[in-house]
């Protein structure tokens, strides 16, 4: 199983101390909930999106398929409600049209349940969190989130509670795992986006994105763009205890003509460094958590067979996609407008060997922390990079468009549903 550390982190700013733990995988939160993982088979669960199936590939070593799920084996039910309202209909059809690029979006954010026996899936298309038992791919439960669309989610550390972000209502509502009751919600900013759990499920980040389906994308018009921030919520009363604008703080270092959308962040193992993305941005920004800073920025190659023009780019996406070794010393960048993945030192910031990718949308760590994955969206499958020598190791094909990778558990005999 991947390295799990606790975390600790210093004052983030000079009027408040938070002390935090890191973002709790899969495999943590079966850990914590008491299992040894007798039983149970660490894997990666690969979403893919348009199709509505989840991959089941193995987490480390050959990375080879064990299973697939159906995550919307309910679609004519959906599908008959949504046709049976104008205004969900509309929204569906939006979806589709603008954040789908055509396609329906039926997979975007998984985790599996401590006991390896479900997973569970939030839905953009269909404004919902379900849990599908692996067993049967049977929905367990569903949770209709508020608004008109699912996005990313996070597992508590315990595995107990799930939060999901509903993008058109501004807030994060967190569930109860095992039944899909909601626990409690909290307002963001506009459009919330990745969420993350810390302090052994204390606390809950959510970072909002704002409006990405339009078309005013030049510097000039980022203000159309809506409220973006961090918003650090209690995660047992869901009361705000600060927000982090990085507009004041690109603004401070000269980077005015930066968008301050928060996009895929990835942390240090001591929680003292931030690196973080930002829309239209080919690279990141590493942020010091006790000084509340921005202390450098790193610009990655350009794509010269890369469209220049802003509004050709996926949902203001440049580079979407990063993740961080378990030692802490490398960076994994999947740039997904160029077409490319890389390993960066984290210490010097030098880069890697430019890994062709075809649209990476994502970037997590494989089981034995040794290499990173990426979801090539563009090319129907995942690829594994050498985070010691920053080369190719194998691909694995999927369905069709493959977005979040998470890690997982199944029953260490599980290959697919019965029946399938």
């Amino acid at each position: 199983m991947p390295a799990s550390r606790t975390r600790h982190l210093c004052s983030v700013a000079a009027a408040l101390a938070l002390t935090v733990a890191g973002p709790a995988t899969a495999a943590s939160a079966a850990s914590a909930a008491g299992g040894d993982f007798d039983g149970l088979r660490e894997v990666l669960f690969v979403g893919d999106n348009w199709d509505g199936t989840a991959d089941v590939i193995k987490s480390s070593g050959d990375f080879a398929k064990v299973g697939r799920i159906n995550v919307i084996p309910d679609k004519a039910q959906r599908l008959a409600e949504i046709n049976a309202d104008p205004i969900k209909w509309i929204y569906y059809t939006s979806i589709r049209n603008e954040v789908g690029e055509g396609h329906d979006q039926y997979a975007d954010d998984m985790y599996s349940t401590p006991d390896g026996k479900s997973v569970v899936v939030s839905r953009p298309s269909f404004a919902d969190v379900v849990s599908i038992d692996l067993a049967t791919d049977k929905v367990n439960w569903r949770f209709p989130v508020a608004g008109y669309r699912a996005d990313h989610m996070a597992v508590s550390p315990d595995g107990s509670r799930v939060a999901v972000s509903a993008s058109t209502a501004n807030k994060v509502q967190v569930l109860d795992i095992a039944t899909g009751r909601e626990l409690g919600e909290f307002a963001t900013g506009d459009k919330p986006h990745e969420n993350f759990f810390t302090d052994g499920g204390k606390y809950i980040w959510n970072m909002s994105i704002g409006e990405v389906t339009t078309s005013l994308d030049a510097p000039a018009w980022d203000w159309t763009k809506g409220d973006r921030h961090i918003t650090i919520v209690d995660a047992t009363t869901f009361k705000q205890v600060r927000t982090i604008d990085m507009r004041q703080r690109l603004d401070a270092i000269g980077l005015k003509d930066f968008s301050d959308a928060v996009r895929p962040a990835a942390f240090t193992p001591d929680w003292s460094k931030l690196y973080f993305q930002v829309s239209f941005f080919n690279g990141f920004l590493e942020y010091d958590v006790a000084t509340d800073k921005i202390t450098r920025v790193k610009t990655l190659p350009e794509n010269p067979a890369t469209n220049p023009d802003r509004t050709t780019w996926l949902l203001d996406s440049r580079h979407h996609g990063i993740s961080m070794n378990p030692e802490g010393t490398k960076l994994c960048v999947a740039g997904t407008m160029d077409d490319y993945a890389t390993v960066v030192d984290r210490a010097s910031f030098d880069v890697g060997p430019l890994i062709t990718a075809s649209t990476p949308y994502w970037a997590t760590v494989s089981g034995d922390g040794k290499d990173c994955v990426i979801s090539e969206a563009g090319a129907d499958q995942v690829t594994v990079i050498d985070f010691a020598t920053g080369q190719k190791v194998l691909s694995v094909p999927v369905g069709d468009h493959p977005q979040r990778v998470r890690l997982g558990h199944v029953q260490a005999d599980w290959t697919g549903p019965a029946g399938s």
